[in-house]
């Protein structure tokens, strides 16, 4: 296979660089005072970042680390503006567009036109079509999966494909960027404060809360990914591409599906997808991975399996496709938090709209109509956006 060369001057172009920010990043950033500020100097700031291009030595600046608390406890890695456009620029072109057409049917994690709904469909075609027959599901979950990719082997799976010096440097700098040992030290600060926040708060349920606040490990030099970054979800994607062909196409299964660190196997063949959870062991380990055994099991249709957001069951011979209870919870949550905001006048009706789009157009797939109507009704007014009149029906 020839190496693909002459890519770095695809991230200085600068109708790239402008086209990034404008559709990807602009729209993607929560944190609007950050794009307010950018864009106060928009010509400037542009030209910077094609600037730190140019010279060929962009070095990461340092993470904002924080942590989030739903669906789960998860530390996130933000970065400020010009390194989010470098970081999409060298996710767009020197990873996506060069490895994606490698990537198997049903990899789909954060993939353009390729995301969890189109998960969703292949997997509910499948298990419509075979719904007659006692399937088994086995499904794996990948422990620590952003903490425990290994930097050199990435490395090496991106020198499959790409000879460009200049292009393998940037992206070594952002590989490496978790080494830096002020993010262990901030991770430290971060458990500590919130344990003794969880400490001095009312709440039930301590115990678990600091032991998920513990259970969130450290970078060991060498290792991981920052969580958050659109080159770690990149990376995620493809570092097990090897073991999502090996599972296609040497093991032969009827039906697989990976979303980053989760995936299925399905087959009618119970004993068999035991001998297939044995090899999926042992090539995982060859990536100096391991599975998450509290996580990882066989399941049987009848008694019903969670996957991408939702629960699959099998009742009188026909499928049933949940929303996770959770998400529902979450939703409503949501909605009334982003209606009162509206209401005060803290958030525009833009921000209102996109979130509650989000959500309508994920519980969509789930069978939710009496969700989404009552939710909707509470809106004051039934207004959506105090000045359009909602029809409910629209949405279901």
């Amino acid at each position: 296979m020839k190496r693909k060369e002459n890519l770095y001057n695809r991230i200085t172009d600068i109708r790239n660089i402008i086209s990034m920010y404008d559709t990807r990043v602009r729209v993607n950033t929560k944190n609007k005072i950050k794009i307010e500020k950018f864009d106060e100097y928009y010509v400037s700031n542009i030209t910077l970042v094609k600037n730190i291009l140019d010279s060929k030595n962009y070095k990461p600046s340092k993470y904002n680390i924080f942590l989030i608390r739903e669906p789960k406890v998860r530390l996130i890695m933000s970065l400020n503006i010009i390194d989010k456009i470098i970081n999409h620029l060298v996710c767009e072109y020197l990873l996506v567009d060069i490895f994606d057409s490698s990537l198997i049917d049903t990899n789909v994690a954060t993939r353009v036109g390729k995301g969890n709904h189109y998960g969703y469909k292949k997997l509910v075609k499948y298990l419509n079509k075979n719904i007659s027959k006692n399937l088994y599901i086995l499904k794996f979950d990948i422990k620590k999966y952003f903490f425990n990719i290994d930097h050199d082997i990435v490395k090496r799976i991106i020198r499959t494909k790409i000879k460009d010096n200049d292009a393998l440097n940037i992206l070594d700098n952002i590989i490496d960027s978790t080494d830096s040992t002020y993010i262990n030290e901030d991770i430290i600060k971060l458990k500590n404060r919130e344990i003794n926040r969880i400490k001095n708060s009312n709440c039930s349920n301590k115990d678990k809360l600091i032991k998920d606040i513990m259970d969130i490990p450290l970078y060991k030099k060498g290792t991981g990914f920052a969580i958050g970054n659109p080159v770690s979800q990149a990376v995620a994607i493809l570092f097990l591409s090897y073991l999502d062909h090996y599972i296609k196409e040497e093991l032969k299964i009827p039906f697989y599906c990976r979303y980053c660190d989760d995936g299925i196997l399905i087959s009618d063949n119970k004993e068999y997808l035991k001998h297939c959870l044995n090899d999926i062991k042992r090539i995982i380990s060859k990536y100096k991975l391991e599975l998450n055994m509290k996580k990882t099991r066989i399941y049987s249709i009848n008694e019903g399996f969670g996957f991408i957001g939702f629960k699959f069951i099998k009742k009188n011979n026909k499928l049933l496709a949940k929303i996770k209870n959770q998400t529902k919870r979450k939703f409503k949550r949501k909605l009334k938090v982003l209606n009162k905001l509206y209401i005060e006048g803290r958030i525009d009706y833009d921000t209102f709209n996109q979130v509650k789009v989000s959500y309508l157009g994920h519980l969509k797939y789930g069978n939710c109509n009496k969700l989404i109507r009552n939710s909707l009704m509470k809106l004051k007014d039934r207004y959506d956006g105090f000045g359009t009149f909602v029809k409910v029906e629209d949405y279901l």
